[in-house]
């Protein structure tokens, strides 16, 4: 998908190459809602500090969202291409051909774009293809897939990945943690571990 963006170079695409595959990135590397990473400003975009601040999100709360080394290396790629005036913390960060605020509208159809150039696909209609949101949705979940192979404490940590996520109620949050055929598998490996040493104890 992301080698796809570069389609976006095409004229008659909605968005330019860099701006898309930045977002991309940011949606699946920090689970942000579409929205979100939208009204991003210059000023919430903190990559020193690798930060984002969230301002009045789906329950009307700000919150701060750290963010690894490689999406700070997206951003500031993508920032770098940008007009190099000074700006305002309150400009968008993210614009599109016309350095206007790029709109849900415009990603939609971007994305699109992308999805047919990469042969994205998926069985049962118009309606179940593949979302922007699902980047929020596998962010999620490889994320849990993730802590399971470190050997982490999931349950301990599920409060602390709702909070991440900006959810209200952890289970907000489980809605997201679709059983992937490799999450199913760290799980039962987890679980192997768990009775084989029950076993070992009795």
């Amino acid at each position: 998908m992301l080698d796809s963006t570069e389609s976006c170079r095409r004229p008659r695409s909605d968005l330019d190459a860099p701006v898309m595959r930045s977002l991309l990135l940011l949606m699946y590397g920090a689970a942000l809602r579409t929205y979100e990473a939208l009204c991003l400003t210059i000023g919430d975009v903190d990559l020193p500090g690798a930060v984002l601040t969230i301002r009045d999100s789906k329950f009307f709360k700000t919150r701060l969202v750290p963010i690894g080394p490689k999406t700070v290396q997206a951003l500031a790629e993508y920032a770098s291409r940008r007009d190099a005036s000074p700006r305002h913390p309150a400009t968008p960060f993210f614009v599109g051909r016309n350095a206007k605020p790029v709109t849900i509208y415009t990603f939609e159809r971007a994305f699109q774009q992308i999805r047919l150039h990469a042969a994205l696909h998926r069985d049962g209609g118009p309606r179940c293809q593949p979302r922007l949101h699902d980047l929020r949705h596998t962010s999620a979940v490889h994320r849990l897939t993730m802590w399971y192979r470190e050997g982490k404490d999931v349950q301990k940590l599920l409060p602390q990945l709702s909070v991440y996520m900006g959810h209200a109620r952890l289970t907000a949050t489980q809605t997201y943690l679709t059983m992937t055929s490799e999450l199913l598998h760290e799980a039962s490996l987890r679980f192997e571990r768990y009775a084989t040493r029950e076993v070992s104890n009795d």
